[in-house]
């Protein structure tokens, strides 16, 4: 307060100071974070030998032997193939399935429709342990055991519920008029929902297809309990490195990284929607 009864202003050097030492902290939060992923990296491009008797920040001997051996042989690189298999099945009949799910829960209202919305969410707060026996014998049962279809649908136990939940969110926002005045324009259910809600709806969708992809892709339980040989994914696999002379580091290291790959490029192409997913959904 100056004297003649003004407020003064704060002057620029005392914010500088705070604004520093929140750029520190946030540089030291990121490094902290990368620091994982670089040493991933470089351990892949290392030789078994190196990495066990020496501590280096970059390979001495920088090799390509532990990529070569998962893209020339068929058990590693057929891991991925299943996994995409999968993980495409599981986002595309979750979405399938939760699109017109969501609606009806954002537009309409029955007897029980609460519970019914809680109880989707159960299914996905249960953990997958649960489950895992059931689905074991039901598909044992029915033929289905090793196939890509018995993984994709496991998932949908869990995939659905949270695709419903956000999908809700999103078309909740969508006012009813919109469907009034289509339905009095003329547009059939079906033209409507595919040519004029469906879009409004996109950055939900781009959401929910993101976290429906990322939950099946790195889920290793039921993926590893429901499969053998044919349809063992990339996660299996990984967990099973173990040779006469110990652990392969570099190639469960090269795989590691050719696993998280996938992942950066489908947060690449859907970063836009995610982004407005977080400003607008329930996420």
């Amino acid at each position: 307060m100056s004297e003649n009864g003004h407020p003064t202003k704060k002057s620029g050097s005392t914010l500088m100071p705070r604004a520093r030492i929140g750029a520190l902290v946030m540089t030291l939060y990121l490094v902290f974070l990368l620091v994982p992923i670089y040493w991933l990296i470089i351990m892949s491009f290392k030789s078994n030998s190196e990495i066990l008797s020496t501590f280096t920040l970059f390979p001495d001997n920088l090799t390509l032997k532990n990529y070569s051996t998962i893209l020339t042989d068929p058990s590693w690189y057929m891991g991925y193939v299943n996994s995409f298999i999968y993980v495409s099945l599981n986002t595309v009949i979750s979405l399938l399935v939760a699109l017109p799910a969501a609606y009806a829960f954002s537009r309409y209202r029955f007897f029980g429709d609460n519970h019914l919305f809680f109880w989707l969410l159960t299914n996905r707060m249960a953990p997958p342990a649960v489950f895992a026996l059931p689905f074991f014998q039901l598909y044992s049962s029915v033929s289905l055991f090793d196939t890509h279809i018995a993984v994709a649908l496991a998932h949908c136990l869990f995939n659905v519920p949270l695709a419903v939940w956000i999908l809700e969110g999103f078309m909740r926002g969508v006012p009813r008029e919109i469907d009034e005045t289509a339905f009095i324009d003329g547009y059939g259910f079906t033209r409507f929902f595919t040519k004029i809600f469906i879009p409004m709806i996109a950055p939900g969708i781009g959401v929910t297809a993101f976290f429906c992809f990322m939950f099946s892709w790195v889920e290793l339980l039921l993926s590893r309990t429901l499969t053998s040989v044919d349809a063992k994914p990339i996660t299996a696999i990984m967990t099973r490195t173990v040779s006469a002379s110990g652990l392969d580091w570099g190639v469960l290291a090269a795989a590691g990284v050719l696993t998280i790959i996938p992942g950066a490029i489908v947060i690449y192409f859907v970063r836009n929607h995610i982004a407005k997913g977080f400003a607008l959904g329930r996420v």
